[in-house]
């Protein structure tokens, strides 16, 4: 069982983001995952431009980064996603992953992998930050276990006293690869949107040809 955790603060060590992710990944340990944890910032990410390339061949005509990336996050059967809010929304760092991942949606990559959101505020808005980073592992496919966000508010002891809280969400994310956990509401919206990206990749074959020949392969398209 591999779970990777990706945190987008541009704070290195010092991100109060970095806590929570690490703290998911330690309670993930402990219930016997593998685990890694990934600096965004670190890495070389280009903007994506739009260009539909990776819609017909699979690869992006940027030379950067993330390949190796979405590899590991492919291979990984868990992964925790981590932002501070700035400006009521995710760090440039993460979106930009985030924009690249459109073939992952149309082809519903992350489907039957497990993940889970954490976020930082020094005022409000984490909680809605976690949420938005879920709402786009369901998207792909995955899913989710639940979140946490802290609003520090100036409260030097705010991510202190959420780290049993955090902890306690690496190991049913944990719990939930190992058992299959099984959640209604989430398994019709996959249910519903493999559909719906399914006929738009049909719509396009003839020139999304490497996301056609994915879903043939997946044997859902004859």
């Amino acid at each position: 069982m591999k779970i990777i955790g990706l945190n987008g603060s541009p704070h290195g060590k010092n991100s109060q983001t970095l806590r929570l992710v690490a703290k998911v990944l330690e309670g993930a340990k402990d219930s016997g995952a593998d685990t890694e944890y990934i600096d965004l910032c670190e890495l070389e990410i280009n903007f994506c431009t739009g260009c539909g390339v990776c819609y017909a061949k699979g690869d992006c005509i940027s030379a950067d980064d993330y390949p190796e990336l979405l590899e590991k996050i492919l291979v990984a059967d868990g992964i925790v996603l981590g932002s501070p809010n700035y400006i009521n929304n995710v760090t440039a760092q993460v979106k930009v992953v985030l924009d690249r991942m459109a073939d992952v949606i149309h082809c519903q990559m992350l489907s039957g992998k497990y993940g889970c959101s954490v976020s930082t505020a020094g005022g409000s808005g984490a909680e809605e930050v976690a949420a938005y980073l879920n709402r786009s592992l369901q998207q792909m496919g995955a899913t989710t276990v639940g979140l946490v966000g802290v609003n520090i508010l100036g409260n030097p002891a705010a991510i202190t006293n959420r780290e049993k809280e955090t902890y306690n969400l690496g190991t049913v994310l944990a719990d939930a690869i190992i058992n299959h956990e099984e959640y209604p509401e989430q398994e019709k919206l996959h249910r519903e949107r493999a559909e719906y990206m399914k006929n738009l990749v049909l719509m396009n074959k003839d020139t999304w040809t490497h996301e056609y020949e994915f879903w043939k392969e997946t044997g859902k398209i004859n």
